[in-house]
């Protein structure tokens, strides 16, 4: 059953736990389910959810225990994607595993399953990308890094830099969703949500390796062999503007 209501919730996925448990308690699925600052409008009523991390806690149980912790883990990472009208796909899914069990991961011919499966596909491609194309700059201090993907992939690639750069100081910034990640060399670690992060002045030594950098770049392409189409399908336009080999001046 629908209701002609449309959840708002703080955005976190504790939040969204809370709207699942909502629909429970009203027994129906509303019309939409956004963030506060959602600026889409509306003409059907607004409910506001607040968020109760031991409710939302209470759920993940539930959705592990009674579904399958598979079904919650395509929960947490679907929850990362930037899949269309996500919060109402991932709770028909989580409905879907009430009534199905562990099987509702392989429904591949369910709409909101299968919506999910592309979601999850693109979400693990571009968290790839990101591990391969991003660039840290040295501010004379600390490492710093700004990525501009269509999905959260933040959470998904900073085990791998805090794994290889253990000695570093380093910071990521995530600018499509305003989120960052700051590494202390010895371990600690923390994420962060900023609207903008201003770096500091590259040093002098950084620009003469970026611009040694650009220059091996341009020296080791084979005139003769440029293939600018094979290139992008290995190396996506999008992602140059944060390359320090694409950069100029």
């Amino acid at each position: 059953m629908a209701a002609n209501l449309v959840y708002r919730y703080d955005g976190s996925l504790q939040g969204f736990l809370c709207c699942v448990a909502q629909s429970f308690f009203d027994k129906a699925v509303p019309a939409g389910i956004g963030a506060w600052d959602d600026p889409q409008a509306t003409l059907f009523p607004i409910k506001e959810v607040e968020t109760d991390w031991q409710l939302a806690k209470r759920l993940e149980r539930s959705i592990t225990s009674r579904i399958s912790p598979e079904a919650w883990d395509m929960v947490q990472r679907g929850f990362l994607t930037c899949m269309e009208e996500k919060e109402l796909r991932l709770l028909r899914f989580i409905l879907l595993g009430y009534k199905m069990g562990p099987r509702v991961a392989r429904l591949s011919t369910n709409e909101d399953v299968h919506a999910l499966d592309k979601a999850l596909l693109y979400l693990k491609n571009e968290a790839h990308y990101h591990v391969e194309f991003l660039r840290f700059t040295d501010f004379g201090g600390f490492l710093g890094a700004v990525i501009t993907p269509n999905n959260t992939i933040l959470p998904l690639i900073v085990h791998h830099f805090c794994s290889r750069l253990n000695t570093e100081d380093f910071m990521i910034y995530e600018k499509t969703h305003q989120m960052g990640f700051l590494h202390r060399k010895g371990g600690a670690h923390q994420f962060f949500q900023a609207d903008h992060i201003q770096f500091p002045e590259k040093t002098d030594m950084e620009k003469r390796c970026q611009a040694l950098w650009r220059i091996y770049y341009d020296a080791a392409a084979v005139e003769g062999r440029e293939n600018p189409k094979l290139r992008r399908g290995h190396m996506p336009m999008r992602y140059w503007v944060n390359m320090t080999e694409f950069q100029r001046g």
